[in-house]
């Protein structure tokens, strides 16, 4: 539990600085890192030919998909011929179709949903040129998006799509991935390019030991809440995740952009208020006082936050309570370690699970497909909610649309005008904000019915009865939420399974991202309207009670049929 107390201890007091300067970067304010970093980025603008000039929503949003599109041409070809290419020393083959494009739409989705074992599956070559770098670029893709949103909600001009991600990948990816990948070295994660090496166990028998340019991949996995493994059992292994330091800082790395985002908007929206004010000479006393993130970020925050606790309370408590099977049979046992290593015990691995599915990183430090029915169904839920923190800012994008969606519904409730941040909501914006809500849920339970009811999908389901359903439920939630996790029971690496995992991160990751820029562009163009007594507070405990009351209902109302029919019926049947 100190473990515990400790990593959210750090990750609170370091989620205040790093959100200033993500602020900083989004508004082209001046850092400490300036010198450094200005005349790369001018070399990659002069390089490349972008013109650094500001963006509507549409043109920002087909730059997106159309960079991230031939990054996935180029990656595809890689991965079917990395047999022919450089940096091979292990003699990997070329990767089947569907599985090449299942990893390619995964990687560059952020997703890094893995059907394959990285240390037998991919060359030097692929991991380098095609994972790393789209762990950089996804991610990257993910945090302009969002900055973009906010500086379109908050009443800015949304900037450019290009100029974001070199900034993003300058200022923050890249120096940071050092860092922590040098950290993660000083603990003992290998980072070389020699081939694996066959040594000479106690035992005396012979065994392949992988090795690779494995800190590399873990600093930015984590950084950039990509997920996937440079080994199959991912952060479980001792050379992805050695101490419980490295566990640590793997933790706080998922955690600390996500969590920036939100206080980087809150500086957006104060000082864009504080501008305002200054205009008509009116400007109230606590524009002049230091603040840490700002009375709006404070109720999404928050509300993050309960919602965090309430699924990690959960999910260590069922943890902690075992196993009613192998208690009956006289078996002592100290919660449920099946499935978890003995260096992290129930606390790390509850805690990991809780992050890496609420944070939407997906990569594990435990078997998810042995937890316990209620701690299987924590990280299940939080990626069917897609809003707790979430992964590379896409979280708060999702937890505003749960905002407008709470003003719309109270301000009608109690006969206030539905405005957010002096803003009108309208019927073009609730249309939007309904398709990003439905589109989600659509996905998840539209795929898993798919793979119920034929029989490529049901031949993959290793579990009959209630866990299997939840297998199935699991692998779409965390494609469509672009996590990356799984029940690895589940024997996923088919044509089936490929080509509806990879539809399901395709949609999850555009659609919503396009309409959520519109949404922040249709804000952006409405008239300002100024606060009045019918005006709903959305920068109140009061409001954040609501907001997490919200999201709450809306799973209840989509998902709680599902999920009772797998992970609930299943804890019943042990409990019973």
């Amino acid at each position: 539990m100190l473990q515990i107390i400790l990593t959210l201890a750090i990750f609170l007091i370091l989620v205040i600085p790093m959100g200033k300067y993500m602020y900083h970067i989004a508004t082209k304010q001046k850092t400490f890192a300036d010198k450094m970093f200005n005349p790369i980025d001018n070399f990659l603008y002069k390089i490349c030919g972008i013109k650094r000039e500001d963006m509507g929503w549409k043109k920002y949003a087909m730059s997106l998909v159309l960079a991230n599109a031939v990054m996935v041409f180029i990656g595809y070809l890689i991965l079917r011929l990395q047999n022919l290419l450089f940096l091979n020393p292990n003699g990997a083959d070329g990767m089947e179709a569907s599985l090449s494009f299942n990893t390619i739409i995964s990687f560059m989705t952020n997703t890094n949903l893995q059907h394959y074992a990285g240390e037998s599956g991919l060359s030097y070559g692929s991991q380098l040129c095609v994972i790393i770098f789209m762990m950089f670029t996804s991610a990257a893709s993910g945090y302009a998006a969002c900055m973009a949103f906010c500086r379109g909600v908050s009443g800015r001009k949304m900037g450019n799509f290009y100029e974001d991600v070199i900034r993003v990948t300058t200022r923050i990816l890249i120096p940071f991935s050092f860092v922590i990948g040098l950290l993660l070295v000083s603990q003992g994660v290998p980072q070389t390019l020699q081939a694996n090496e066959t040594i000479q166990t106690i035992e005396g028998k012979m065994q392949d030991l992988a090795l690779g340019p494995v800190a590399a991949l873990e600093a930015i996995k984590h950084l950039g809440t990509n997920g996937g493994g440079f080994f199959g059992a991912n952060s479980a292994t001792p050379f992805e995740n050695p101490t419980v330091i490295s566990n640590i800082i793997e933790t706080i790395s998922m955690m600390i952009l996500p969590g920036s985002c939100v206080v980087a908007f809150g500086h957006m929206i104060h000082d864009n208020r504080k501008e305002n004010a200054a205009r008509k000479a009116v400007a109230p006393k606590q524009f002049g006082k230091p603040m840490l993130m700002g009375r709006q970020a404070a109720v999404i925050f928050g509300a993050m936050s309960i919602l965090f606790v309430v699924g990690l309370v959960i999910c260590y408590s069922a943890e902690m309570a075992g196993n009613p099977v192998t208690h009956s049979l006289g078996l002592a046992q100290a919660g449920n370690m099946e499935g978890k290593e003995t260096r992290f015990g129930i606390a790390q691995s509850a805690l990991f699970t809780t992050v890496t599915t609420s944070f939407t990183t997906g990569t594990v430090n435990n078997m998810h497909d042995s937890l316990t029915p209620l701690g299987g169904l924590v990280p299940m839920l939080h990626m069917m909610l897609n809003c707790v923190f979430g992964g590379k800012g896409v979280g708060l994008m999702n937890m505003v649309m749960y905002v407008i969606l709470a003003v719309f519904i109270c301000g009608l409730m109690v006969g206030r005008t539905p405005e957010y941040l002096n803003k009108k909501i309208e019927g073009r914006e609730m249309k939007l904000v309904a398709l990003v809500i439905l589109i989600h849920p659509l996905l998840i339970l539209g795929f898993s019915a798919l793979g119920v009811a034929t029989q490529a999908g049901t031949s993959g389901i290793t579990n009959p009865g209630y866990h299997g359903l939840s297998q199935v439920l699991y692998e779409f939630a965390s494609s469509a939420a672009n996590n990356g996790s799984g029940f690895e029971g589940l024997a996923d690496n088919s044509v089936f399974w490929n080509i509806t995992t990879g539809l399901a991160m395709f949609f999850g990751r555009y659609f919503s991202i396009v309409a959520q820029l519109a949404i922040a562009g249709s804000l952006l163009a409405n008239k300002k309207v100024n606060e009045s007594i019918g005006s709903l507070k959305t920068d109140n405990v009061t409001f954040m009670i609501i907001l997490v009351f919200i999201v709450y209902i809306f799973a209840a109302l989509t998902f709680f049929p599902a999920l009772a029919l797998g992970p609930v019926a299943e804890h019943l049947s042990l409990w019973q």
